[in-house]
């Protein structure tokens, strides 16, 4: 099987309702429970906002280290998945279940050169 990131979009600064966040925490966790009795799980985990970000970058033989996020935009990556799955549809298919879960983008993209199980 191939593995596949799921990777959850959140715009920058939107916090939701206490009520859609409990829902969404509910939904998030029945689609771990759901890819892990699939046999699909492979790791997850949701991150601080993109404020907390620390970029580390080589530059003309030095390394730098500065504050915030690598791209400046209205939208970070908040969370993300990694799973196995059989093909780009079985993936897709997780990714509809997970943006409908965490009520937020989800992009789909293959691992290169993954190995086979």
């Amino acid at each position: 099987m191939k593995q596949y990131l799921l990777s959850v979009y959140h715009p920058e600064g939107d916090i939701p309702a206490p009520d859609v966040v409990e829902k969404i925490n509910r939904d998030v966790t029945a689609l771990n429970a759901e890819l892990q009795s699939a046999g699909a799980w492979v790791f997850a985990g949701g991150l601080f906002p993109s404020s907390t970000a620390t970029v580390v970058q080589a530059r003309d033989g030095d390394v730098l280290v500065t504050d915030g996020p690598f791209v400046e935009g209205k939208e970070h990556i908040g969370g993300f998945w990694v799973i196995r799955a059989a093909d780009l549809d079985a993936a897709l298919e997780w990714g509809k279940k997970a943006t409908r879960a965490c009520a937020a983008a989800v992009e789909v993209r293959p691992f290169h050169d993954e190995a086979e199980d």
